[in-house]
């Protein structure tokens, strides 16, 4: 149709003379026609000429869009100037669109290799984008996410994480002392879909859209401090700040993390030695001041009674040395909490170990241990060291607890909760039980049901305390089973799967 329009419009002038001269009688009717058609031929030429020319100045036009290519130039020459300068045209262009991609793909670098965590938002807190920084704290998406464009729709949520059905230590606590024994917080979904628990409860953190909503209003950048909850307590800073305001959907949030989790345990852990430690200790300090003043002076002579004083005073310094060691243990705890073990450990080797060094205090209490180790795997994802305290501590609380010539017992067997493989250690007691009233509290630091008991079987008053912060490094799970007079049961469960420590959660 084109090339029909074409001859039309290039034949029609010289056509229509012919036919006024044929029809005046001033042209003979057989070379009149004759001429008519040879005229019709020449403009049907000229047009394809002129099309097929157009047509490569098309060419060159669309090149600009596609790598470099050899394009024939038109033919006539009065379209060659028209050509050349669409050469130079899509030469221009792509030249701009190679330094525009080198652009994008050094600032893309230099937001991907920036050592703070970034994030940008959209005006709803959507997750347009996020650095390798940011991914590593909060397991944010991948930067696969143009900020230009609207999120992804919502692609579903996962469930709650399993909780075993007994009465988890430190229920109703926040995530301090006396919080959950180590229990995770459900796996919310994150509005880009992506459902990870640190990202979706930064995402709908109150304190971080208070700050987004003054940014958008007011335009200015604001600074906030929170805490993320999940899997572990995290203490970040925040900034906000303002991008593209101008956009017609609300433009688009910069968010800057900074952790301080690090810096504010250390700070908080300081404080709480102090404090601990002063009140700890004060005790037996009174008792070896008490006993060296009457060394000093009724007793200076007394050969029985200083013999008798001395063991006092050994005993007295030995559970100032294990309570000052306990502290120093829990603290470092602390602060590798954040982070998931990197190792591996064989736990039926652990406890077998552990069972092999309990022999002593076993024969001082005439009790017997019982070890059922089931068809455990036998290496988990775990810190050998801290999985051996955890141990440690359960089999010596359930000894000294325990009734005088009584048996404990040492189960470990493969659990999955909520199709998540993992591993269960349950150590149980004959002795006098717990009543349940106690059981929340078990795990904060000093907390003793009977602490003149506890006292005089050795115990701190933190192994409980450390059991847990144990656990919630593993991103494990606690629970204690405990009736006055039944016993007491602690049950230990810890993942064994693949997945990331806390991305479960």
């Amino acid at each position: 149709m084109a090339l029909l329009r074409l001859t039309a419009l290039i034949g029609a002038v010289p056509a229509v003379v012919l036919v006024l001269l044929l029809a005046a009688g001033a042209v003979a009717t057989g070379p009149g026609l004759l001429a008519l058609f040879a005229c019709l031929a020449a403009a049907l030429l000229l047009a394809g000429l002129l099309l097929a020319d157009l047509a490569r100045v098309d060419a060159l036009l669309e090149a600009a869009q596609a790598p470099p290519a050899a394009t024939p130039l038109p033919r006539l020459p009065e379209l060659a100037p028209l050509a050349e300068g669409v050469v130079r045209l899509v030469q221009a262009l792509r030249e701009g669109n190679a330094a525009a991609a080198r652009l994008r793909g050094t600032d893309a670098g230099i937001i991907e290799a920036l050592p703070d965590p970034l994030l940008v938002l959209d005006s709803r807190r959507a997750l347009l984008r996020a650095n390798r920084a940011a991914r590593a704290l909060i397991g944010a998406a991948p930067p696969d996410a143009d900020p230009s464009e609207p999120p992804a729709p919502p692609a579903g949520a996962a469930g709650p994480a399993a909780r075993p059905e007994a009465a988890p230590a430190g229920q109703g606590a926040g995530p301090g002392e006396g919080g959950p024994g180590a229990r995770g917080a459900p796996t919310l979904p994150s509005p880009t879909g992506r459902a990870t628990g640190e990202l979706a409860a930064l995402l709908r953190h109150p304190v971080l859209a208070e700050a987004a909503d003054r940014v958008l209003a007011d335009n200015t950048p604001q600074f906030a401090d929170l805490v993320l909850p999940v899997p572990v307590a995290r203490d970040l800073s925040m900034q906000v700040i303002p991008l593209a305001p101008d956009r017609p959907d609300g433009g688009r949030l910069l968010v800057l993390l900074a952790d301080r989790t690090r810096e504010r345990l250390v700070e908080r852990m300081r404080a709480d030695f102090v404090a601990n430690a002063s009140h700890e200790l004060r005790t037996p300090l009174a008792s070896l001041l008490g006993f060296i003043e009457t060394l000093r002076g009724p007793a200076e002579d007394d050969a029985e009674a200083r013999h008798r004083f001395l063991g006092i005073m050994a005993g007295q310094a030995e559970r100032m040395q294990r309570l000052i060691d306990d502290l120093l243990g829990l603290s470092r705890i602390e602060l590798t909490e954040h982070t998931p073990p990197a190792g591996t450990a064989d736990l039926a080797a652990i406890i077998r170990a552990e069972a092999e060094a309990m022999a002593p205090i076993l024969a001082r209490r005439g009790a017997r241990l019982l070890l059922e180790l089931g068809e455990a795997p036998p290496a988990a994802p775990a810190d050998a060291g801290q999985v051996a305290q955890v141990v440690r501590n359960l089999m010596d609380n359930a000894v000294r607890h325990g009734r005088e010539g009584g048996t404990v017992r040492v189960a470990l067997a493969a659990q999955a909760i909520r199709r998540r493989p993992g591993v269960s250690l349950a150590v149980s007691d004959d002795g006098p039980g717990i009543p349940r009233e106690h059981i929340p509290r078990l795990t904060e630091r000093f907390y003793r049901v009977d602490s003149g008991r506890s006292r005089s079987a050795g115990g701190t008053g933190l192994g409980l305390a450390i059991i847990k912060h144990i656990v919630n490094r593993h991103r494990g799970q606690l629970a204690i089973e405990s009736e006055a007079g039944a016993g007491a049961t602690f049950r230990i469960w810890l993942p064994t799967g693949g997945e990331r420590a806390g991305e479960a959660k």
